[in-house]
């Protein structure tokens, strides 16, 4: 699948739990998502196998693991997401060549820097604005420390912005030098899943027509 990072859902608690993601991915998917990203930080790795491998089996758009590289493998998930503590990127890469894709999390200069000669598919910086998705996220950056996070990145390399994203501030990051958005309560804590879903991705190929 090609890699498009225009719409991130990232499904897990505490806006999503496992009895509800497979209804509420395809609802996303078919609002506009472009990719999903599992995060149950918690759950056991059989857990997180069995819900990914469902994801993967169900929907028609790419889905990433967070952090658990050999999950998203035993799954036949399209990547994994890594942050700043995790296996570092390039030895996954050593293990698992392209198509398989590395998304990684950048929060600061240093860790953009470390960033910069990495193999990997995309960034995702942040957290943007304050997020309660994610409690050990760190403060927020802000919008000026996330476009100079993101001129950081490699030419080629695309960049997400996370962290307390929805319809309200989605075009601000964009305008900012974001290439997609990820997003997770805004999304999956609403009532109409879909409908918010339609509503991000208007936003996003609005701003970057």
């Amino acid at each position: 699948m090609t890699l498009d990072v225009r719409l991130l859902a990232i499904a897990g608690p505490p806006a999503l739990d496992a009895e509800e993601l497979l209804d509420a991915c395809r609802a996303a998917e078919a609002g506009g998502v472009t990719a999903v990203q599992v995060r149950f930080k918690d759950a056991p790795a059989g857990e997180l196998l069995r819900l990914t491998e469902r994801l993967v089996e169900t929907l028609h758009i790419p889905v990433y693991v967070n952090d658990r590289a050999d999950v998203a493998w035993a799954a036949r998930a399209h990547g994994v997401h890594l942050g700043a503590d995790d296996v570092p990127a390039a030895a996954i890469r050593r293990l698992a060549p392209r198509p398989f894709r590395i998304g990684v999390s950048v929060g600061t200069p240093a860790e953009a820097a470390g960033m910069r000669d990495a193999d990997v598919d995309y960034w995702s910086i942040g957290p943007v604005y304050a997020t309660a998705t994610k409690p050990d996220a760190g403060r927020p950056i802000g919008l000026a420390t996330f476009s100079d996070l993101a001129n950081r990145a490699p030419e080629a390399t695309p960049v997400i912005a996370i962290g307390g994203i929805g319809p309200g501030n989605a075009a601000d990051v964009l305008a900012a030098g974001a290439d997609g958005v990820a997003v997770s309560s805004a999304l999956f804590g609403a009532a109409d899943v879909g409908r918010v879903a339609g509503e991000l991705r208007r936003i996003v190929d609005g701003v970057r027509r």
